[in-house]
């Protein structure tokens, strides 16, 4: 099972696209606070209304938190601050693929302090990025692809 690690989302929309994901493929949600949104907005639910009772969903108040809470846990964090392609990382079941706030990212001091486990999706140079919820989509199925899709109907 993959882990999908949100940090300080924004956009409800976009946090109930990744829920669905997560929810059809079986990984593991975690929501670092603060949220931009309620947990009870309306956009939320519309977005993954059907499979939050599939959801496993924790909360934490910081990504450090989440690393002391899984200190064996192998960490790739997606930014286009990154060298190496999310497509050159070699994933493993029970790996945490971590996303940024959809306005700043990830931040300077965490992708300093962690610059190794850093990957990015390639794009076109002068464009921003993808949408959140099809950056995770993207990068979910290739590490969900490189394990042989456990647990899914091919």
């Amino acid at each position: 099972m993959f882990h999908i690690v949100l940090v300080e989302p924004e956009i409800p929309q976009n946090t109930g696209n990744i829920a669905r994901t997560c929810a059809v493929t079986g990984a593991s949600l975690h929501l670092v606070r603060p949220l931009g949104f309620s947990l009870d907005d309306k956009q939320l639910k519309r977005a993954g209304l059907d499979y939050w009772n599939e959801l496993d969903v924790s909360y934490y108040d910081s990504f450090a938190e989440v690393e002391q809470k899984h200190p064996d846990a192998r960490f790739f964090l997606l930014s286009t601050h990154a060298r190496r392609s999310y497509a050159q990382a070699r994933y493993r079941d029970g790996d945490f693929l971590v996303f940024g706030k959809e306005t700043a990212g990830l931040g300077n001091a965490l992708l300093t302090r962690r610059s190794e486990d850093a990957v990015r999706i390639p794009m076109r140079e002068g464009l921003r990025s993808l949408n959140l919820s099809n950056s995770v989509a993207l990068v979910l199925y290739e590490a969900l692809r490189q394990t042989g899709f456990p647990g899914l109907t091919v």
